[in-house]
């Protein structure tokens, strides 16, 4: 296991409360809009108090934690949109806190290696059409996807996103051609622009972040995706009033546990739910949430400190 980083899955045929969750660690990293964010925080830390960390910024959508070369040292960060934001987190756990440059999220340095998913996708943060067509060259058979790294997430190596993009593909494979799909807190766009890789037909994507939603924009029309609509929305004011085949919430747990019953109206029956976010310690409560709702898990992972779950409607998987 590369870095250190423990991976742990955990599977059911259909899923009920249960008592526990396994509760590992996994490097975070989640949402940071430094666009809007023009500060950080920072702190190294040993490796050992990654959990710690994680306990500490939980529900943070600016946390960020890199794992250094040689798997024992931490760079914990916090976005913050002002330096008293960042100067309040020193006065809790030390640390420093510097301006961003605007350079640092306008030309990310830092080049990942690219993600595969199951035989269908590849995942990279390249956007210069020459690595783009040596990937295809390596790869034949597979989509290409790129999603340069402008946020700091959503470019599929976060736990959360992969184990998603796993899913979508299995569910592409058993659904093959023209389902339809909504994307709900969407952030680069990558689930949704995977989803019209893999053959679905109508899809929406939606995200509370105005930022997100720009991003998700130009990456729609970066991989050739541009017929999906795209909007910024709060998920919890919703009313939807169209049904999908499919639908993927990568949302926060505290999100997850209120945005039910607008997914209880978006999943069509015979659908498929995906959802993620959702930390290791508050599992319990969102697939409980969920199954109050009617919906059904038949697959539960868990990687590090996070869980995603596949469910249905609970009545179509036990035939009741």
């Amino acid at each position: 296991m590369a870095g250190g980083l423990v991976h742990r899955k955990i599977e059911s045929r259909v899923w009920r409360p249960r008592r526990h969750f396994v509760d590992l660690s996994f490097c975070v990293a989640c949402r940071a809009v430094v666009m809007c964010a023009m500060f950080v925080w920072s702190k190294l830390s040993a490796s050992k108090w990654i959990d710690a960390w994680e306990e500490r910024f939980a529900g943070n959508p600016n946390l960020v934690i890199e794992i250094l070369k040689g798997g024992k040292t931490l760079r914990v960060q916090v976005y913050c949109g002002s330096e008293k934001e960042g100067k309040a987190i020193i006065a809790r756990f030390g640390g420093t806190v510097r301006k961003v440059a605007k350079e640092e999220w306008t030309n990310p340095s830092q080049a990942r290696p690219p993600i595969k998913v199951r035989g269908a996708l590849v995942i990279s943060t390249a956007g210069d059409a020459k690595t783009l067509d040596a990937l295809q060259k390596d790869h034949p058979g597979r989509y290409i996807i790129s999603v340069p790294a402008e946020m700091a997430f959503g470019t599929g190596d976060h736990a959360t996103t992969a184990t998603c993009l796993r899913m979508l593909a299995d569910i592409a494979r058993e659904r093959g051609e023209g389902w339809s799909v909504a994307d709900l807190g969407c952030g680069t766009g990558l689930l949704c622009i995977a989803a019209k890789k893999l053959g679905a037909g109508k899809a929406y994507a939606c995200d509370f972040d105005p930022f997100a939603v720009q991003v998700t924009r130009r990456n729609l029309a970066r991989n050739h995706t541009e017929e999906v609509l795209v909007e910024e929305r709060d998920v919890l004011k919703w009313k939807p009033r169209v049904k999908y085949d499919v639908v993927v919430a990568n949302l926060f747990s505290t999100v997850l546990l209120e945005a039910f019953p607008v997914l209880a109206k978006l999943l069509k029956p015979g659908g498929d739910l995906v959802i993620s976010g959702i930390l290791a310690s508050q599992g319990w409560e969102v697939l409980s949430a969920g199954a109050g709702h009617g919906f059904g898990f038949s697959k539960v992972v868990t990687k590090g400190k996070w869980v995603t779950a596949r469910g249905a409607w609970m009545d179509e998987m036990t035939g009741g």
